[in-house]
């Protein structure tokens, strides 16, 4: 058989070491997973229950591997399915790579099925797409897919979603004879498109963020809040050496809590809404911040402005802080961070200890079920070593962050660029699967959701089963969406609630869908270290149901403020 455009796509996948390509079949992109097959499985192809978990898995294995995840769709509803996973992967700069069929360009404009070439009214899929990816382009010769996939790569490869839409025929098409054994450079392949603001203030050097951290230094102590890209760019330890070089204090941005040991020198907890008092102590007393990977939006800066006003604020990253600082740019934290060390020279010989972390007071609830600090802390105390924790959002992924430490060896992700409901259960697949593929393969993945996400993307647990992986699924089930019953109560007076669900029964649902799969139950406090510590030490998939107040208040600091300001009212 002749190589065809989809056989060049599949082994270029193989040959940068990706072992899964994650997604949904359908007519127009049922070709990509034929040549799947005839390359013998490697890389596999993971066929998702839908394509917003595909995208998401895809999500979750680069965020992983720290490379780049794969995710294929059919065109129409397929294509459309992943714009809110990819929009996650772009805001949070999460290397991907979509591959996406078309109607054949025959049909185009002329009433096919699922047309979105733009002609004849239809929907323009590269218009759309283009606002969330990278890079963008339809692929119409064989001859240029060469160049247009490194293209795509590179971009990707930059931070962010790259989309490649391929019709049908095209796909089908043999690669020409004199192009099937050429490589293509990524690193020459042009520059992904640029959206940044020209608003923010120009770049400096390292060097001139060294000398101030340097004074700095000499005046008072030095606070770092550290963001996601220190993960990205495999910067733990780079960041850690400088901690311990400026003695300094540290906070984290509520989705990079596993850049630094959550017991580490230094340690004041996590930064923003979700965050902690002592990390807002050590800044009234600091002498200048640092900011490392992260652009400090509103999530990780909500309560810290005020601290921050006074201060000099100093910036390491790719991107431009949203707040005033003298910043450096960096595509690669771990080589910047040494040069920062090598200018500021020996550092500190004491080893400050870790902040006590004092919670949010938040009010005591008095309805059914358990508690999230209550259920968050036995979950910390049961988690294994190395243990993938990845969150979802609402009130239980506020309280997971706030109240858990991330054991040493493992990884945390929740999704704060586009906060879609029911991503932990897409990412945690597909981390999972990178994990089990890495030498040390032996890491648990464990999946924290509410039901509201679960109703969203919880049949994804059906993926996990197929494929036998070490993770487990714990679900806090308030029947509601109860972020959105908070925000009722607080904020449009608690007269009505359109967010409160009939009772679900979500274990023994799921045990009696999925024979085989131990899936429990808790709703007695008693009960819950043990169920943990059964659900952790399952070799495969697992599934633990912990029943829980959809009018409990989670340490979330717009809420803490909102009920603050209405006792102060008269």
């Amino acid at each position: 058989m002749p190589d065809r455009v989809v056989d060049y796509l599949v082994r270029t996948v193989a040959d940068r070491g990706i072992t899964q390509i994650f997604g949904v079949d359908g007519a127009n992109i049922e070709d990509l997973y034929d040549a799947i097959f005839d390359a013998g499985g490697s890389p596999a192809g993971i066929v998702a229950k839908h394509e917003f978990s595909a995208a998401t898995m895809a999500d979750g294995y680069a965020r992983s591997t720290g490379g780049m995840g794969v995710v294929a769709a059919t065109s129409g509803g397929g294509a459309v399915n992943l714009v809110a996973g990819l929009a996650e992967s772009f805001t949070s700069h999460v290397p991907v790579l979509a591959l996406i069929g078309q109607p054949p360009t025959s049909l185009e404009g002329l009433g096919a099925f699922q047309d979105s070439s733009g002609l004849s009214e239809s929907i323009d899929a590269a218009a759309l797409f283009a606002t969330i990816s990278r890079y963008c382009a339809r692929v119409t010769d064989p001859s240029e897919l060469p160049e247009q996939l490194a293209a795509a790569i590179a971009a990707a490869e930059s931070g962010g979603p790259a989309v490649l839409l391929i019709p049908k025929d095209v796909q089908q098409q043999a690669m020409p004879e004199y192009i099937r054994a050429r490589q293509f450079d990524t690193a020459a392949a042009g520059a992904p498109l640029d959206r940044a603001s020209p608003s923010f203030p120009a770049a400096t050097s390292p060097h001139t963020v060294a000398t101030e951290l340097a004074d700095a230094r000499r005046t008072g102590k030095v606070v770092i809040i550290a963001g996601d890209q220190v993960a990205r760019d495999d910067a733990r330890d780079e960041l850690a050496e400088l901690v311990a070089t400026l003695d300094a204090a540290i906070g984290l941005a509520p989705d990079a809590k596993d850049v630094y040991s959550n017991t580490g020198p230094g340690y004041c907890g996590v930064a923003g809404s979700m965050g902690h008092a002592a990390l807002v102590e050590a800044l009234s007393a600091a002498s200048a911040c640092l900011l490392v990977g992260t652009r400090l939006p509103v999530t990780a800066r909500a309560g810290l402005d005020a601290a921050l006003a006074d201060l000099p604020v100093l910036s390491v990253g790719a991107r431009a802080p949203y707040l005033a600082a003298t910043h450096a740019t960096s595509a690669d934290l771990a080589a910047t961070i040494t040069t920062l060390l090598a200018d500021i020279g020996a550092g500190s010989t004491s080893s400050p200890r870790a902040a006590e972390l004092t919670p949010m007071a938040v009010p005591e609830a008095a309805g059914p079920g358990l508690r999230y600090r209550t259920v968050v802390e036995a979950i910390q105390r049961a988690l294994p070593d190395g243990a993938d924790i990845f969150a979802d959002a609402g009130n239980t992924g506020a309280s997971v962050v706030h109240y858990l430490r991330v054991p040493e060896g493992g990884r945390f992700t929740v999704a704060l660029g586009m906060g879609g409901m029911g991503y932990a259960f897409g990412a945690g697949i597909g981390s999972a699967f990178a994990r089990r593929a890495a030498p040390d393969g032996s890491h648990r993945t464990v999946v924290i959701a509410g039901d509201g996400s679960f109703f969203m993307h919880g049949m994804e647990i059906h993926t996990a089963i197929e494929h036998d992986l070490p993770i487990t699924f714990v679900v806090f089930n308030n029947n509601a969406h109860a972020m959105c019953v908070t925000r009722e109560q607080l904020y449009y007076r608690d007269r009505y609630s359109f967010n409160r669900f009939q009772p679900s029964y979500l274990g023994a649902g799921i045990a009696a869908m999925f024979p085989g799969l131990q899936a429990r139950t808790v709703s007695d406090p008693h009960r819950l270290s043990d169920a943990l510590d059964h659900s952790f030490a399952a070799a495969g998939p697992d599934f633990l149901e912990i029943l829980c107040d959809p009018d409990e208040v989670p340490p979330f600091l717009p809420f803490l403020s909102a009920l603050e300001s209405s006792r102060s009212t008269p």
